[in-house]
Protein backbone atom coordinates (compact mmCIF):
# COMPACT_ATOMS: atom_id res chain seq x y z
CA UNK A 1 0.00 0.00 0.00
CA UNK A 2 1.32 3.43 -0.95
CA UNK A 3 1.98 5.92 1.84
CA UNK A 4 -0.25 9.02 1.77
CA UNK A 5 1.82 12.21 1.73
CA UNK A 6 0.41 15.55 2.82
CA UNK A 7 1.92 17.78 0.14
CA UNK A 8 0.26 20.89 1.56
CA UNK A 9 1.99 20.38 4.91
CA UNK A 10 5.32 19.89 3.14
CA UNK A 11 4.90 22.93 0.88
CA UNK A 12 6.12 25.46 3.41
CA UNK A 13 2.94 27.48 3.11
CA UNK A 14 1.82 29.43 6.17
CA UNK A 15 -1.92 29.93 6.60
CA UNK A 16 -3.21 33.11 8.20
CA UNK A 17 -6.88 33.04 9.23
CA UNK A 18 -8.31 36.41 10.23
CA UNK A 19 -11.11 34.62 12.08
CA UNK A 20 -8.55 33.56 14.70
CA UNK A 21 -8.00 37.28 15.40
CA UNK A 22 -11.71 38.11 15.62
CA UNK A 23 -12.35 39.86 18.95
CA UNK A 24 -14.96 37.99 20.97
CA UNK A 25 -17.64 40.03 22.68
CA UNK A 26 -21.02 41.62 22.21
CA UNK A 27 -21.45 44.35 19.62
CA UNK A 28 -23.99 47.11 20.20
CA UNK A 29 -25.05 50.17 18.31
CA UNK A 30 -26.46 53.33 19.83
CA UNK A 31 -28.43 55.53 17.44
CA UNK A 32 -29.21 58.93 18.95
CA UNK A 33 -31.88 59.70 16.31
CA UNK A 34 -34.53 59.01 18.93
CA UNK A 35 -33.20 61.86 21.03
CA UNK A 36 -33.73 64.54 18.39
CA UNK A 37 -36.09 67.43 19.02
CA UNK A 38 -38.76 67.33 16.30
CA UNK A 39 -36.48 64.93 14.39
CA UNK A 40 -34.26 67.85 13.40
CA UNK A 41 -31.83 68.84 16.11
CA UNK A 42 -30.35 67.71 19.37
CA UNK A 43 -31.12 69.89 22.38
CA UNK A 44 -28.51 69.84 25.12
CA UNK A 45 -30.91 69.86 28.07
CA UNK A 46 -32.99 66.96 26.74
CA UNK A 47 -29.90 65.00 25.69
CA UNK A 48 -28.27 65.38 29.09
CA UNK A 49 -31.48 64.23 30.78
CA UNK A 50 -31.51 61.13 28.54
CA UNK A 51 -27.86 60.54 29.41
CA UNK A 52 -28.68 60.65 33.14
CA UNK A 53 -31.69 58.33 32.97
CA UNK A 54 -30.40 55.71 30.51
CA UNK A 55 -29.08 52.40 31.88
CA UNK A 56 -25.53 52.37 30.49
CA UNK A 57 -24.59 49.19 32.37
CA UNK A 58 -26.31 47.16 29.64
CA UNK A 59 -23.26 48.01 27.51
CA UNK A 60 -20.78 46.61 30.05
CA UNK A 61 -17.88 44.96 28.16
CA UNK A 62 -19.56 45.51 24.78
CA UNK A 63 -17.96 46.92 21.66
CA UNK A 64 -20.16 49.95 20.96
CA UNK A 65 -20.80 51.97 17.80
CA UNK A 66 -22.43 55.37 18.28
CA UNK A 67 -24.11 57.29 15.47
CA UNK A 68 -27.19 59.16 14.30
CA UNK A 69 -29.16 57.64 11.45
CA UNK A 70 -31.16 60.82 10.81
CA UNK A 71 -29.95 63.82 8.88
CA UNK A 72 -30.06 66.40 11.60
CA UNK A 73 -28.10 69.09 13.38
CA UNK A 74 -25.91 67.15 15.80
CA UNK A 75 -23.32 69.05 17.83
CA UNK A 76 -19.94 67.31 18.04
CA UNK A 77 -19.97 67.40 21.83
CA UNK A 78 -22.94 64.99 21.89
CA UNK A 79 -20.88 62.07 20.59
CA UNK A 80 -18.03 63.08 22.90
CA UNK A 81 -20.40 63.09 25.89
CA UNK A 82 -21.77 59.68 24.95
CA UNK A 83 -18.27 58.23 24.44
CA UNK A 84 -17.16 59.71 27.76
CA UNK A 85 -20.09 58.07 29.56
CA UNK A 86 -19.27 54.68 28.02
CA UNK A 87 -15.50 54.99 28.48
CA UNK A 88 -15.24 52.90 31.65
CA UNK A 89 -18.13 50.61 30.75
CA UNK A 90 -17.65 49.46 27.16
CA UNK A 91 -14.58 47.62 25.82
CA UNK A 92 -14.34 50.01 22.89
CA UNK A 93 -16.45 52.90 21.59
CA UNK A 94 -16.30 54.12 18.00
CA UNK A 95 -18.17 56.68 15.97
CA UNK A 96 -20.11 55.01 13.16
CA UNK A 97 -22.34 52.03 12.53
CA UNK A 98 -21.67 48.38 13.36
CA UNK A 99 -19.80 47.90 10.07
CA UNK A 100 -17.46 50.74 10.99
CA UNK A 101 -17.02 49.17 14.43
CA UNK A 102 -15.75 45.93 12.86
CA UNK A 103 -13.37 47.88 10.64
CA UNK A 104 -11.91 49.78 13.59
CA UNK A 105 -11.55 46.63 15.70
CA UNK A 106 -9.61 44.89 12.94
CA UNK A 107 -7.47 47.93 12.25
CA UNK A 108 -6.55 47.98 15.96
CA UNK A 109 -5.67 44.27 15.89
CA UNK A 110 -3.68 44.40 12.66
CA UNK A 111 -1.76 47.50 13.70
CA UNK A 112 -0.38 45.51 16.67
CA UNK A 113 0.27 42.31 14.71
CA UNK A 114 3.86 41.10 14.56
CA UNK A 115 4.37 40.65 10.83
CA UNK A 116 8.01 39.60 11.24
CA UNK A 117 6.89 36.00 11.74
CA UNK A 118 5.84 36.10 8.06
CA UNK A 119 9.19 37.38 6.77
CA UNK A 120 10.14 35.52 3.57
CA UNK A 121 7.17 33.19 4.04
CA UNK A 122 4.66 32.01 1.47
CA UNK A 123 1.40 33.10 3.12
CA UNK A 124 -2.12 31.96 2.38
CA UNK A 125 -4.78 34.30 3.73
CA UNK A 126 -7.75 32.09 4.47
CA UNK A 127 -11.13 33.25 3.24
CA UNK A 128 -14.76 32.14 3.28
CA UNK A 129 -15.23 31.80 7.02
CA UNK A 130 -18.17 32.01 9.36
CA UNK A 131 -17.45 35.41 10.94
CA UNK A 132 -18.02 38.86 9.41
CA UNK A 133 -14.49 39.93 8.53
CA UNK A 134 -14.63 43.37 6.85
CA UNK A 135 -13.05 43.78 3.41
CA UNK A 136 -10.98 46.61 4.83
CA UNK A 137 -9.24 44.08 7.12
CA UNK A 138 -7.93 42.18 4.10
CA UNK A 139 -6.69 45.42 2.53
CA UNK A 140 -4.93 46.42 5.77
CA UNK A 141 -3.45 42.94 6.09
CA UNK A 142 -1.91 43.17 2.61
CA UNK A 143 -0.38 46.55 3.36
CA UNK A 144 1.28 45.07 6.43
CA UNK A 145 2.30 41.68 4.98
CA UNK A 146 3.53 42.65 1.52
CA UNK A 147 6.76 44.34 2.69
CA UNK A 148 7.87 41.14 4.47
CA UNK A 149 6.26 38.12 2.77
CA UNK A 150 7.75 36.20 -0.15
CA UNK A 151 4.28 35.63 -1.57
CA UNK A 152 0.67 36.13 -0.56
CA UNK A 153 -2.24 34.05 -1.76
CA UNK A 154 -5.93 34.03 -0.90
CA UNK A 155 -8.16 31.02 -0.36
CA UNK A 156 -7.48 27.46 0.78
CA UNK A 157 -4.22 25.54 0.25
CA UNK A 158 -5.89 23.36 -2.40
CA UNK A 159 -7.25 26.35 -4.34
CA UNK A 160 -5.55 29.73 -3.99
CA UNK A 161 -5.59 32.99 -5.88
CA UNK A 162 -2.16 34.63 -6.16
CA UNK A 163 -2.23 38.16 -4.76
CA UNK A 164 1.43 39.13 -4.51
CA UNK A 165 4.82 37.67 -5.31
CA UNK A 166 8.05 39.44 -4.34
CA UNK A 167 10.66 40.02 -6.94
CA UNK A 168 13.96 38.26 -6.35
CA UNK A 169 15.65 39.94 -3.41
Amino acid sequence: MEKIVNKVAQSGLVTLDLETLYPKGERSGIDIAGQLWQGMALREKDFREWMKTNDWEKYRDHYVAIHCSAEAIIPQWSFMLLASTLQNIARRVVYGDLKKLEEVLFFDILSKMDVEIYREQRVIVKGCGQLPIPDSAYVELISRLQPVARSIMFGEPCSTVPVYKATKR
